[in-house]
């Protein structure tokens, strides 16, 4: 794969907008007390997302482009992915949804081999070491091996592969712009969401009273306008430029802007441990953007 001619311009935007969701926790914390319990926040947020977007779709449709409903493997790959992970929160500890989720940069790997046929080089196997090993470092107090114990471990491994799997997806579709790739994110996304909802019901708890979802009407806006699909937008366009294996790394720029956030906004811990593996992520990333193969 030839590197983009804003490769680095565009690994940057990437490693923020990833690390943006490093503090998606908060707005979570919010939705909560403000009487989105039990995941009607999550919920609530695909469905705005889904408003918001929506005349857009039926404009595009209306000129003849493309909208998202076409590509439905791809948002349910991409969205269902990240429901898994919002919803393993509520069932497992947070610290094991994060390890167990973002194992993606070694689905990514195996997906790329299986699928795209890519032989990882050497610089792959480095960048693993050193992102992953970092990941290890902060958590492994927590977690020695990162084992699925319950339901919610698993719902967040199994997001973490559907994710990376919508990643490799992502490289290979062709659409006119990322508009239909965000939108089929929160459409399917939303899809799944409820069907999920429904199985897992008796962790989601009844639904909250229409007042709760009224009083946070704003804020769901507010975040699904200058959070989500700002940065969905640069998360989702970056795969078909820089390649699922090198975005699963820099997604890792999550885990770092949360582990500092949370140190600083709560009573989470943040020592050696967090700074070690917190520099390990970074050089990880770093040396993938700058050793990434420019085949010509």
């Amino acid at each position: 794969m030839k590197r983009h001619p804003h490769h680095f311009k565009i690994a940057l935007a990437l490693a923020i907008s990833a690390g943006a969701w490093g503090i998606y926790w908060l707005p979570q914390r919010i939705l909560e007390e403000g009487g989105l319990t039990g995941g009607w926040g999550t919920i609530a947020q695909m469905i705005i997302g889904v408003i918001l977007l929506l005349p857009i779709a039926i404009w595009r449709k209306a000129k003849g482009k493309t909208t998202g409903f076409e590509i439905p493997l791809t948002g349910i790959l991409i969205g269902g992915g990240f429901i898994c992970y919002a919803l393993s929160f509520l069932l497992t500890d947070v610290v094991r949804a994060l390890i167990l989720f973002y194992m993606t940069p070694i689905w990514t790997t195996m997906f790329e081999i299986l699928f795209l046929k890519k032989r990882p080089g050497i610089e792959r196997v480095l960048t693993l070491t050193l992102a992953l090993g970092g990941l290890w470092v902060v958590f492994s107090k927590q977690t020695v091996i990162p084992l699925p114990e319950n339901s919610g471990d698993w719902l967040a491994l199994a997001g973490g592969a559907i994710f990376s799997a919508g990643l490799v997806r992502l490289e290979l579709i062709k659409t006119d712009g990322v508009f239909p790739i965000i939108f089929s994110f929160f459409f399917y996304g939303a899809i799944f969401n409820i069907i999920a909802g429904f199985l897992l019901k008796e962790y989601l708890g009844p639904i909250p009273p229409i007042e709760a979802f009224i009083s946070m009407a704003l804020f769901l806006v507010i975040i699904s306008v200058f959070y989500f699909i700002p940065t969905g937008i640069v998360i989702f366009w970056s795969p078909s430029k820089l390649g699922a294996g090198l975005c699963s790394i820099l997604f890792l720029s999550e885990i770092v802007v949360g582990v500092i956030t949370s140190s600083i906004l709560t009573n989470e811990p943040f020592g050696w441990r967090e700074i070690t593996g917190s520099t390990l992520i970074v050089i990880g990333g770093i040396l993938a953007v700058v050793l990434a193969p420019n085949n010509k």
